[in-house]
C-alpha cells in the first residue's frame, strides 16, 4: 500500500515529467510549423490533414522520442530541490531508508516504461503510418529508387538480378532470375528487361533467354515476351527505409523474416529498430537511479550545478546510443549488442553512483 511519502514522490515525479515533456513538445510544434509552412502551402495540404493527420501524430512520435530525456531531467529537478529545501534528509533522519526511499521512484519509473515501451510498439507504428503518409504527400519528395546489381531471393531457391530498376516507369534492365537446388544451378533465365503490367498485375520480360539444366541434358528457349508472377511488386522498390517506423512489433518482426529471405542490404537498420523499441524503456530506470544518485545530496549552489551535470550526462547517453547503432547498421557490431550497450555501460555508472550517494 501506498504511504504519504510514496505519494508525494510519484506526484513530483509524473508531475514534473508531463510539465517539462508537455513544454517542450509545444516548441517542437511551433518550430515544426515555421519550417514546413511553405510546404504547406506550396502542396496545398488541407488544415484539417495538418492538424489531424500531422500534428496529432507528430506529437505522440515527438513525445515518446524524447521521454527518456526529459524523465532523466525530471527526476534531477525535482530530486535536487527536495534536497535543497531538506526534504531528503528530513526523510532519512525519520528511519526511512535510502532504499525504501527508491520505491515510489522505481514504480513511477515502471510506469513510464510500460507506457514506453506500449507506445514504441503499438501505439506509435499506428499514428507514424498516417504521418508518413502525409509526409509522403505533402512534404517529401516521391521515392526515386538509385540502388544498383540488385540482388534478391524471393522465395526459398529462387534468386533475381537487375542491374538497375526505374521506379517512375516500373522497368528493371539487365534481367536474370535463377532456380539453385543442392548449390546447383538448375535452371536459368537472363532478359534485356522486365517491365511491370498494371492491367495484368503481371511482370513481362522481353527478349529472354532461358537454359533448363536436367543431370547432363541441356535445353535452351528464347523468346522476345512471357509473362509471368513473381513473388516481387514494384512497392517493393518504392519502400522508404523508415517504412519500419509505421509498423507494430508483430508486423517489424514478420517484415524483417521476409527481408531476410529476400537478402535486403538493411537488415540491420530493421533490427536496431527492433531491439531499439525494448531498450528505451529499460533505460528509464537507469536513468532514473543516475538522476537520484547525482541529485539526493544538498549543495551550496542550489540545483543548478545538478541539473547541468545531468544533462551532460543525458546528452552522452543520446550520442552513445546514436554512435553505436551506427555501427550496427554499418555491420561492424551485432545489432543487439550495439543497441543494449549504452544501457550496460550507464547501469554500470547507475550502480556506481547509488553506491557512492549519501545515504
Amino acid at each position: 500500500m501506498l504511504k504519504i511519502l510514496d505519494r508525494y514522490i510519484i506526484r513530483k515525479f509524473l508531475g514534473t515529467f508531463f510539465f517539462s515533456l508537455t513544454l517542450i513538445v509545444l516548441i517542437a510544434v511551433i518550430f515544426d510549423i515555421s519550417e514546413k509552412l511553405d510546404d504547406f502551402i506550396e502542396r496545398k495540404a488541407p488544415l484539417s490533414a495538418i492538424v489531424f493527420d500531422y500534428y496529432f501524430n507528430f506529437i505522440p512520435y515527438f513525445a515518446n522520442l524524447f521521454a527518456p530525456l526529459f524523465i532523466f531531467i525530471s527526476v534531477i529537478f525535482f530530486t535536487a530541490k527536495m534536497a535543497s529545501n531538506t526534504e531528503i534528509i528530513a526523510i532519512l533522519n525519520s528511519g526511512v531508508s535510502f532504499r525504501r526511499m527508491l520505491y515510489p521512484y522505481f514504480l513511477s519509473a515502471g510506469i513510464l516504461a510500460a507506457l514506453s515501451f506500449y507506445f514504441n510498439g503499438w501505439v506509435i507504428p499506428h499514428s507514424n503510418k498516417i504521418k508518413l503518409q502525409f509526409e509522403n504527400t505533402y512534404i517529401k519528395n516521391p521515392v526515386e529508387f538509385k540502388d544498383r546489381n540488385i540482388h534478391r531471393q524471393i522465395s526459398p531457391g529462387h534468386f533475381i538480378y537487375m542491374e538497375s530498376y526505374n521506379n517512375k516507369d516500373n522497368i528493371g534492365y539487365r534481367f536474370s532470375l535463377e532456380q539453385i537446388e543442392n548449390r546447383q544451378r538448375i535452371w536459368y533465365l537472363n532478359s534485356d528487361r522486365i517491365v511491370w503490367d498494371s492491367t495484368t498485375t503481371q511482370w513481362k520480360i522481353e527478349n529472354y533467354f532461358i537454359r533448363e539444366i536436367d543431370g547432363y541434358k541441356e535445353v535452351i528457349r528464347t523468346g522476345m515476351r512471357l509473362d509471368t508472377s513473381l513473388n516481387l511488386k514494384p512497392a517493393d522498390f518504392k519502400r522508404r527505409l523508415n517504412i519500419i517506423e509505421a509498423m507494430d512489433t508483430p508486423a517489424l518482426s514478420s517484415f524483417i523474416e521476409e527481408e531476410k529471405l529476400h537478402g535486403s542490404s538493411n537488415i540491420n537498420s530493421y533490427l536496431v529498430e527492433k531491439y531499439r523499441r525494448v531498450a528505451i524503456p529499460f533505460s528509464t530506470f537507469i536513468l532514473m537511479l543516475i538522476g537520484v544518485s547525482l541529485s539526493s545530496r544538498k549543495t551550496r549552489g542550489g540545483i543548478g550545478a545538478q541539473l547541468g551535470l545531468g544533462i551532460t550526462i543525458s546528452f552522452a547517453y543520446i550520442l552513445f546510443m546514436q554512435v553505436s547503432n551506427t555501427f550496427a547498421i554499418n555491420g561492424n557490431i551485432p545489432p543487439m549488442i550495439a543497441v543494449w550497450i549504452p544501457n550496460i555501460v550507464f547501469a554500470g555508472i547507475a550502480l556506481y553512483l547509488l553506491k557512492v550517494a549519501p545515504k
